[in-house]
């Protein structure tokens, strides 16, 4: 395979595993049918439709559109009441053979709907097709359940997602949905996209060449849309009618304020920690019960969100003609209570949002009240949705009860519902125009691909792609190669298919790199040497199934010498423990996991260089002088200074160099883009230099393929060496020739004072 055609088969795109609809059975509108001509044809989909769009139509059409392609089985995922609800919006739209089932042996029709508790019954090999409703839940389950879940259904040919609110304050949050997909792990979408702001706030962004480029990759794989016209189509039969948000506050006094244990608190303004808003509810519980019961006694059907149990029993006692619903019921009894409410036969429906508060259609009722609050948006969006949503044809109120001192959990939900419909605005307007056009071309956009040099004094600068860049270098021209590569998925520095830490596997990193291996091993001299910087990778249960460590080195060692390189020598570059455990929290690290479980500690993973050398006899002799040393220990030695010479050279000899200092680097703050990460790992100058000195001549071409900032040519500059180097990123390019150009002066300036003082 070529490297142009490896790059062509790269490209970030989901490749489309689907088919064209035929006839549709459901009654659709126009939009609801492009939908799901988009989902069947790329097989593996997410719909992020808002409340009241039709998302349980269109993915049963999905389903029914799967089993007559294929003759298989579908099976979709819902919570528990709308799983029945989904089996009477089946009938409604004529779609038939969809039955619920909470085993197997209970049906054998081609759509099977049960509730996500019941998968544990069900064999993902039995289904060609899996939709997941209400799928934003993902994010409410514990980790083994989601991973449960993602896990199961990996190798399911047809996938479906579906949701009102992917990330309802969180963009990330979207990696949930990119891996049930199978487009990418959540960890490589935070690598690829994302960048840790680290320090105080421990938030994750987008990076600044992600910002456009992760919208244009989630078009690839979802749509979103929050009303017919965001997608070009007539509103006329999709209206919201008003919604009146009406607070009522109570005021418990400050005397009344208790903790579990009975201990009065002191609550001058609001109650901000969550342990003094838990203690504010408990003791304004019956003064906010009393002012919900006076609302529901009122005629007409309520709804009653709660969010403590003693509220629900409250409630429920003191409201006329309630029925209450607890998470302890029995599946039966919490079906029937809410299929009675919706069709009119209970006046009063008690629960909590976590229990009735998704998927379920209530445009009977147009008057909510809330009891209880937590600092969930999500669920508060979602409950109010359930009467306030297309189709209700009566003006919604929502009745808010709280005491004066949760104000603290009011205006954070109140900071959040402004935070979640920006997200949603603006995931619809980026996403508008590739979806309206309805993603004809799949593949990631990414920015013209630009070549450029720059020459000075002894040294040579590239921007562009390395692989090809080596490619123009003659065979046999250069006497040194020293790097860090891009470790392999750890991060992401750029979008560009030709960033080798682009990759969506490992395998793919391995596919990539060797491209440059084999242009390594025709321009290195022969006899000569290639030193590699580089670290063994975390496994992560996310996204190797496993926890442990990748043997990247030994990965890298093996692909050099299946390039006719031998494995020379290598050393052990020390790193602080403490500082790693500091920087990356791993569980293997922390003082806790010894004491928890030790089995699962472990040591610190170290740096390596790493050396290969070309066969053949070198036709240049390496003086081996070492006429400098730049260590923390030492003096500067003469040329003939045989002591400190051997002293010097049993340093370097050592298998563990232990007196590297982690922050002898180049200057790398000016390296980062507005909104973009910095440099994360440049190279520390003392292990370049001790590759320069142990293993060239002055005057030799060293060459780095991953320039960076310049750190390898810096060090050759001020050693008297000549330099060759690639980078792709261009803020690290300009910086690059910036450090360069400084190195020469330097090394001049340096020049002309050693004379003088001659």
């Amino acid at each position: 395979m070529s490297y142009a055609d490896f790059l062509a088969r790269k490209a970030l795109t989901v490749a489309p595993v689907g088919f064209e609809p035929t006839d549709y059975t459901a009654n659709l509108f126009q939009f609801q049918r492009d939908i799901v001509a988009l989902a069947c044809k790329l097989g593996r989909f997410c719909v992020w439709a808002d409340c009241g769009m039709g998302k349980t139509p269109m993915q049963l059409e999905w389903a029914s559109q799967i089993c007559r392609q294929t003759g298989g089985r579908v099976l979709v995922l819902a919570p528990l009441a709308v799983s029945h609800q989904t089996v009477r919006e089946a009938a409604k739209f004529g779609i038939e053979g969809v039955e619920f089932a909470s085993h197997p042996s209970d049906t054998d029709a081609r759509i099977v709907v049960t509730n996500y508790q019941k998968l544990s019954h069900f064999s993902p090999a039995d289904f060609v097709g899996i939709v997941l409703d209400e799928s934003s839940i993902l994010k409410a389950m514990d980790g083994k359940t989601r991973s449960a879940i993602l896990d199961a259904f990996r190798h399911t040919p047809y996938r479906l997602a579906c949701s009102a609110t992917p990330a309802p304050n969180d963009y990330m949050e979207l990696g949930n949905h990119a891996e049930f997909v199978g487009v990418m792990t959540r960890e490589e979408m935070l690598s690829m996209f994302f960048v840790h702001d680290g320090g105080d706030t421990s938030q994750w962004r987008l990076k600044g060449h992600a910002k456009s480029k992760f919208w244009e990759w989630v078009c690839t794989w979802a749509v979103t849309i929050r009303k017919p016209s965001d997608l070009g189509y007539d509103d006329a039969t999709f209206q919201l009618p008003p919604l009146d948000m009406v607070d009522h506050v109570v005021h418990t006094p400050l005397e009344a304020i208790t903790d579990e244990h009975g201990q009065h608190g002191l609550f001058p303004t609001q109650a901000l920690t969550l342990g003094d808003q838990r203690a504010v509810q408990r003791s304004s519980l019956e003064l906010r019960v009393a002012e919900a019961v006076a609302l529901a006694n009122q005629p007409g059907q309520w709804i009653v969100w709660c969010h403590l149990n003693d509220e629900s029993a409250a409630l429920t006692a003191g409201i006329d003609g309630a029925v209450e619903v607890t998470g302890s019921d029995s599946d039966d009894h919490k079906t029937r209570a809410m299929l009675d409410f919706q069709e009119g036969r209970t006046r009063v429906l008690v629960s909590k949002s976590s229990i009735c508060g998704f998927g379920m259609n209530f445009q009977n009722c147009h008057q909510v009240v809330f009891v209880g609050l937590s600092h969930s948006y999500e669920s508060f969006y979602q409950a109010i949705r359930r009467c306030w949503r297309f189709g209700q044809n009566r003006p919604v109120q929502a009745h808010v009860v709280y005491d004066w001192a949760e104000g603290a959990v009011v205006e954070n939900l109140r900071r959040k519902e402004l935070e979640s419909t920006d997200m949603a605005v603006r995931m619809v307007e980026i996403m508008k125009a590739q979806t309206m056009e309805q993603l004809k071309q799949v593949q990631r956009q990414v920015a013209a691909y630009v070549e450029t040099e720059t020459a000075g004094d002894g040294w040579l600068a590239y921007q562009g792609d390395c692989v090809e860049g080596v490619r123009r270098l003659d065979d046999n021209s250069i006497h040194y190669s020293i790097f860090s590569p891009p470790f392999a998925s750890l991060y992401t520095y750029s979008n560009s298919d030709r960033d080798m830490g682009n990759c969506k596997t490992d395998d793919e990193f391995d596919t990539h790199f060797r491209f440059l291996i084999k242009e390594l091993h025709r321009v290195i001299m022969p006899g000569r040497l290639v030193s590699f910087h580089c670290m063994n990778l975390p496994r992560l249960k996310q996204r190797d199934g496993v926890i442990g460590i990748r043997d990247f080195r030994g990965d890298l060692i093996r692909a050099f010498e299946a390039e006719g390189f031998i494995f020379h020598s290598e050393v052990c570059i020390w790193k602080d423990p403490v500082t790693a455990m500091q920087r990356t929290k791993a569980i293997g690290l922390l003082h806790k996991q010894v004491v928890k479980d030790s089995a699962l500690s472990r040591q610190g993973i170290p740096d390596y260089l790493v050396t290969m050398r070309k066969r053949g006899e070198n036709p240049e002799a390496v003086a081996g002088k070492l006429a400098d040393f730049a260590g923390e220990h030492g003096p500067t030695m003469t040329t003939d200074d045989t002591r400190n010479s051997i002293n010097i050279w049993q340093r370097y000899a050592s298998p563990v160099w232990m007196d590297i200092n982690p922050s002898d680097t180049l200057q790398f703050r000016s390296a980062r883009d507005n909104d973009d990460e910095r440099h994360i790992c440049p190279l520390q100058l003392d292990v370049i230099r001790r590759g320069i000195q142990l293993w060239t001549n002055p005057g030799d071409l060293v060459l780095s393929p991953f320039m960076g900032i310049g750190s390898e040519g810096y060090v050759s500059l001020e050693l008297d060496r000549r330099f060759v180097g690639f980078e792709l990123k261009p803020s690290y390019y300009d910086v690059a020739v910036k450090n360069l150009a400084a190195a020469l002066k330097q090394r001049d300036q340096m020049t002309m004072f050693a004379e003088a003082e001659a």
